[in-house]
């Protein structure tokens, strides 16, 4: 399974190796671009073997070519360690890999898809590559997987028809229960990516009467940067500690503009801590009924909802216990479940051929 130490992607991976290892399948880890710190390697260690590689990531380079070595750093733990399934966590690694069993691609978020939401416009100019090469591992794969039916759509808008796309959710464990509650708001992301929508955030600090906390870089490793006047920044954050972080939250709050799934919501929504997002389709489908949404680019609307909450004690309570409800569908077992489903079928598609 391929990771990176940066982004997301390397949350989702380890809460779903971590499922596969419990349930007897061995993992092999095969990192791209900056290393892990030591407690990222460590917490990988305890239920996989950690290789890492030279290739980036392909959101770290505008150099299309600089992927093309990948096949062949994946080729030798492919043959080392008897791999059955090789599981990419970017449809963009499967291209021109070339090895005995089956590939299965994920598509956690691309450059085309952000652009789309973020900018409203297409990918042109040098991120242009991207799109070929994604539509290139999308119909070299032998299954896709998007973790929600909104992005999938989105693929498929972006891409045009895509073979093989199943739609699995992603999962995670659940998070610390609340012994008290503290009249904050907390927010996490990485700041930096304009799609995370921090400039909305900071305006609507400004009006509410509880103060607001975000966790999560202000820069990232390309040079964006991020900044704020309103919201308490708490820099970056180890996983537990957030997840502590939002469990003593009174409200949780997700401005983002472009989310394929959105973790740190299902994160906070395991430790029963109401939510306050931002009303785009993919927290519709995964989300309505259990959280108050407002206009994602209006600061107002997302103060109005605030202080609604922050007023009403009984309201935060019954909100958050139906996003615990809500969270519990997308539990790691069943994640697993649905994902070996998908490494069952690729397998089948490969023994067919």
């Amino acid at each position: 399974m391929t990771v990176d130490a940066v982004g997301g992607v390397w949350r989702y991976a380890l809460d779903l190796a971590r499922e596969l290892a419990q349930g007897g399948d061995s993992i092999v880890l095969a990192g791209l671009g900056p290393g892990p710190s030591q407690e990222q390697a460590k917490e990988a260690q305890a239920f996989a073997a950690l290789a890492w590689l030279k290739t980036p990531p392909d959101w770290m380079t505008r150099n299309e070519d600089d992927l093309d070595v990948l096949p062949q750093e994946l080729a030798p733990l492919v043959r080392d360690y008897a791999i059955d399934l090789v599981h990419l966590n970017a449809p963009t690694q499967a291209v021109g890999l070339d090895v005995p069993c089956p590939v299965v691609a994920v598509s956690h978020s691309c450059v085309v898809t952000w652009l789309h939401a973020v900018r409203g416009q297409p990918v042109d100019g040098e991120w242009g590559w991207q799109k070929d090469r994604n539509r290139r591992g999308f119909d070299w794969a032998n299954a896709v997987v998007a973790p929600s039916r909104s992005h999938a759509d989105m693929l498929e808008a972006c891409y045009g028809s895509i073979a093989r796309l199943s739609v699995v959710s992603n999962g995670t464990r659940p998070g610390p229960k609340a012994e008290r509650r503290e009249s904050v708001v907390l927010a996490a992301a990485r700041w930096w990516d304009e799609g995370k929508n921090a400039a909305t955030l900071d305006q609507a600090a400004s009006l509410t009467k509880w103060p607001v906390f975000a966790a999560g870089s202000l820069q990232g490793a390309d040079g964006q940067r991020a900044s704020f006047s309103n919201v308490i920044p708490l820099g970056s954050v180890y996983h537990d500690e957030v997840r502590l972080l939002m469990a003593r939250a009174g409200i949780f709050v997700s401005p983002s503009v472009y989310e394929p799934f959105g973790l740190a919501v299902l994160e906070a929504a395991t430790s029963a801590t109401p939510l306050v997002l931002a009303d785009i389709t993919t927290y519709r489908e995964l989300w309505d009924g259990a959280a108050i949404f407002y206009d994602a680019h209006d600061p107002r609307d997302l103060a109005k909802c605030i202080d609604c909450l922050s007023y009403d004690a009984q309201y935060r309570r019954r909100l958050g216990e139906a996003a615990a409800r809500r969270a519990r569908k997308f539990s790691p077992e069943r994640q697993a479940a649905a994902m070996h489903d998908i490494y069952d079928r690729a397998a089948l598609a490969v023994a067919e051929r």
